[in-house]
């Protein structure tokens, strides 16, 4: 009897493990990213009605947002356009969004701020902020105006809300003279400010001042009372961009003198794991309220940088013995993480696996072709009328962490980032199977099509010129918004 019963406590207690704590659940996993380039930099990611919202930099002049009720399906779910700017002010090279439930002059609303400027990059950049029509965080959304936050109408970047007893701030980044600050307004609404910003931080610690004298990318966490004020350090060009951490020790929150630095990193590089320049992250609340989550971008190799390459993770977050919170080191893209708790679990069933299919780019109705029906490395890729043969079918096989490797199934080899470029207008060919990340791509949904990137550079399928013509050349291009690098996939 002491036996059965010795038997029966370890099933109980090996059933245990396999559930969250109190919840009746299974542990659900997931793998990093959640989402992938071309929108994967500067994320900001909450939970919400059931739904995970993800939203991140364009570089173009839309702002876009995903959503899904796991995180496994995040990487599969479309992206949404949510706002396209047409002023000359605020028409392109859209960062960092960060959306914020607050209550206002129009009632409960979603608030969407984000940087923006002019075509030429980036000096021009400021801070604006949408609201939404009701209370869904997909929209729609009216623009409200720019947060004047400097005077004189100066730079200001990374804006995000905190409210710090019972008060809403405005937080972001700016210069004083070569030093990339922090700083912080009282809002009077949540798209005015009553007083211009003052400066709370600026880089005093070496790691603070790699490629760069740079704090930017501020986000509030709160635990036990205490507010943290959470930041990006050192240039995003390097792999050393990280994060950094004040906390308000003292009762005014827009006196420098309040904040508290602490010396030394709170999240940074992990050459064991491939991790180079996490940062630019935002917080949010697991399903079941229990567990609080970073969202953050990185990189995989030392030569990656500001651009397209990185890609949204997500990191559990613990608490140290005195109530801070503890990021640890960031996880390798292909481990097998748990899902926040309260995750129902999900799955990507597209591409299938085995499946020929064509791909059709949006603006000419041209499908993507191996020139010639060459079967030979070097072969060129280009746009042409759908001829119904093996030379225009291809086969998608995941290879890791939501990546796809796309085979002609005439040649049988793969679709290839020539010389593994990273600059625009680097060219695609066929090439045998090196099973290196530059012949990896990954999908991203969006008006009804894909965006296809490559790992490696972060660039997407584009055709050349957004030219209709038969032998067009198929290149990668940075993100532009338009239907010309946008590919519908279909068996």
């Amino acid at each position: 009897m002491k036996k059965l019963l010795a038997v029966l406590l370890f099933v109980v207690a090996a059933t245990a493990v396999l559930l969250r704590p109190g919840t009746s659940d299974a542990a659900v996993s997931f793998t990093n990213p959640v989402a992938p380039a071309p929108y994967g930099a500067d994320p900001w990611m909450g939970y919400y009605n059931g739904y995970y919202y993800v939203a991140a930099t364009t570089w173009n002049s839309q702002i876009v947002v995903k959503r899904a009720t796991s995180v496994a399906a995040l990487p599969g779910a479309s992206e949404s356009v949510v706002y396209t700017g047409t002023d000359s002010t605020n028409c392109c090279n859209v960062w960092a969004p960060s959306m914020h439930r607050l209550t206002g002059p129009n009632g409960t609303r979603w608030y969407l701020y984000y940087s923006a400027g002019t075509a030429a990059c980036c000096d021009g950049q400021r801070s604006f902020v949408l609201e939404s029509s009701g209370d869904d965080p997909m929209g729609p959304y009216t623009y409200k105006g720019q947060l004047n936050v400097q005077a004189g109408n100066g730079w200001a970047i990374d804006g995000a809300v905190a409210t710090i007893n019972g008060t809403n701030y405005f937080l972001y980044s700016s210069w004083v003279g070569d030093l990339q600050s922090l700083f912080i307004a009282p809002l009077s609404n949540p798209w005015t400010v009553s007083a211009y910003g003052t400066r709370i931080s600026y880089p005093t610690y070496d790691w603070e001042k790699v490629g760069g004298n740079t704090e930017e990318g501020p986000y509030v966490l709160q635990h036990n009372g205490v507010t943290y004020l959470t930041f990006s350090a050192s240039s995003c060009n390097t792999p050393d961009y990280k994060i950094g951490m004040l906390t308000l020790t003292g009762s005014n929150p827009l006196t420098a003198s309040a904040w508290t630095k602490k010396s030394t990193p709170l999240f940074q590089r992990s050459d064991a794991n491939s991790v180079y320049g996490p940062g630019h992250h935002s917080f949010f609340t697991s399903p079941d309220g229990s567990e609080t989550w970073m969202a953050y971008h990185a990189n995989e190799s030392t030569a990656q940088g500001c651009g397209g390459t990185r890609t949204t993770r997500i990191k559990k977050v613990t608490w140290n013995s005195d109530g801070s919170p503890n990021l640890g080191t960031p996880d390798k893209l292909s481990t097998a993480l748990t899902a926040p708790a309260g995750d129902p679990g999900g799955t990507v069933s597209f591409p299938a696996a085995g499946t020929n299919y064509r791909l059709i780019n949006k603006n000419s109705g041209k499908v993507l072709d191996a020139a010639n029906c060459g079967t030979a490395n070097g072969t060129a890729i280009q746009q042409w009328a759908s001829l119904g043969n093996a030379c225009q079918q291809w086969t998608f096989t995941k290879t890791t962490s939501n990546y796809y490797r796309i085979t002609n199934v005439n040649s049988g080899t793969v679709l290839d980032s020539v010389n593994c470029g990273a600059a625009n207008g680097t060219a695609l060919d066929l090439w045998t199977n090196l099973s290196n990340v530059c012949q990896e791509w990954s999908l991203t949904p969006i008006n009804g099509g894909y965006l296809i990137a490559n790992r490696d550079n972060g660039l997407i399928l584009d055709t050349t010129d957004c030219s209709a013509a038969d032998g067009a050349a198929v290149r990668q291009w940075s993100s532009l918004g338009n239907t010309c690098q946008e590919w519908t996939i279909t068996a």
